[in-house]
């Protein structure tokens, strides 16, 4: 049972580090489902690649098998970058002894005050390493605080260059026979540059001597769907994706990045000894999860089920229990409201759409809950707004989405539309 509890606090701690509380759909809605296949016949997974297995639903973790454990605090201190304000971008669990005898082994890393465009942080998005201390059900104040096992540094300094205007990261601690302990690095920003910049790198776990290696591309992805999360897939799943060890995605509110979250598998060494690849090398990829795009059609059409634009998922993982359940997962801010439109949020209160004005005509600006447009009275830029536009809805809510690693197996296999 000791693994069980590894697992359960790291999302506890997930939880109160990004200070969000995370719910989940309510029993009686629909699971996420994959676009359906096309008409094609199947794809035959290479020779080297086994079967996937068949669907068993018993053999995936189910919201209700999440226990809530408590939150602490982050240490804190120092003066930007140097400091978790404004940081939590992305982290990753690194196994390690249980110093503490207190059931909480291991550390974690986390990013520390994002980078800031227009040359005032572009030291942002510092590293550090914290322990992790027995978390509280309780008020700030009763809340235990981690202590630093490694203080801040600039772990991607001259790498990523420009990518600092909303940063979007991915972080996860691999120990690989081949290359050894290793951090490895996704990196993007809001609005991605033109032409598109190298993503993915990796470091070594001493963040003082990083030898940051990489930088490189996920194939030809579009740098909307591949930046935003990074987790390890299991050894015992990776045969599915070629022995590719590590899954990467986004998921971009408008369907940039497809209508729900996107996700591929990768492996940034070339060879048994763990060399890594090239500077600017296009990896390999395996698709895992990909939905329709909006750049190739205006309507809600091989999607998440119940999509809306404004949805995002901001967090990722690969979750296995002692008993053999598993479960792939994604945490973010769902967009439910009966209407949804690109714009502004007005101030008249959420439930009245205020949409860019200017972009009334080019594209539909403001759809209702079933996806077909508001009437026209919506379509009006309300007065007073300010001056954060995007991709706005009459009701938000946190949540996070389970998937059936078979499911993606079947992807990765061809079986079934990515």
């Amino acid at each position: 049972m000791k693994k069980k509890r590894l697992i359960l606090p790291v999302i506890a701690i997930l939880l109160s580090a990004l200070a969000c509380t995370f719910g989940h759909p309510p029993a009686d809605q629909t699971p996420p489902s994959l676009p359906p296949s096309n008409d094609a016949a199947p794809t035959s997974p290479a020779s080297s690649t086994p079967l996937p297995p068949p669907a068993d639903p018993g053999a995936v973790i189910q919201p209700a098998g999440l226990e809530y454990l408590g939150a602490f605090r982050l240490p804190d201190n120092g003066d930007r970058p140097r400091t978790f304000e404004y940081g939590g971008n992305a982290m990753t669990f690194r196994p390690g002894p249980d110093l503490e005898n207190d059931g909480f082994p291991g550390s974690l890393f986390i990013t520390g005050h994002d980078r800031l465009a227009y040359g005032e942080l572009t030291d942002g998005s510092q590293l550090a390493e914290i322990s992790i201390p027995v978390p509280v059900r309780g008020q700030l104040d009763a809340l235990n605080t981690a202590e630093l096992v490694q203080g801040f540094q600039d772990v991607a300094a001259g790498h990523f260059r420009g990518l600092d205007e909303i940063p979007r990261i991915g972080l996860a601690y691999l120990d690989h026979p081949a290359t050894g302990p290793k951090l490895h690095l996704a990196w993007g920003q809001h609005m991605p540059p033109d032409p598109p910049a190298a993503s993915h790198g990796w470091i070594e776990p001493d963040l003082s001597v990083p030898d940051f290696r990489g930088e490189w591309f996920i194939g030809n992805q579009d740098t909307n769907s591949i930046n935003g999360y990074l987790f390890e897939i299991p050894a015992a799943w990776a045969s599915y994706s070629g022995g590719r060890p590590l899954a990467t995605g986004r998921s971009r509110d408008g369907g940039w990045s497809g209508m729900g979250p996107a996700l591929f598998a990768y492996q940034p060494w070339v060879d048994s000894n763990g060399s890594p690849a090239a500077n600017g090398t296009r990896l390999d990829e395996i698709v895992l999860l990909q939905y329709e795009s909006s750049y190739n059609t205006p309507n809600i059409e091989r999607a998440l089920n119940g999509y809306q634009h404004p949805d995002e998922w901001e967090g990722g993982a690969w979750l296995t229990t002692p008993s053999g359940k598993s479960a792939v997962i994604f945490a973010g801010t769902k967009s439910v409201g009966e209407k949804y439109w690109y714009g502004f949020a007005n101030p008249a209160g959420p439930q009245v759409p205020c949409v860019a004005g200017d972009f009334v005509g080019q594209f539909q600006v403001c759809s209702l809950a079933d996806g077909s447009p508001c009437p026209p009275a919506d379509l009006i830029e309300c007065p007073g707004h300010n001056d954060f536009r995007g991709w706005w809805s009459t009701r938000f809510e946190a949540r996070i989405i389970f998937y059936d690693p078979s499911d993606l197996a079947r992807v990765a296999a061809g079986q079934i539309q990515a």
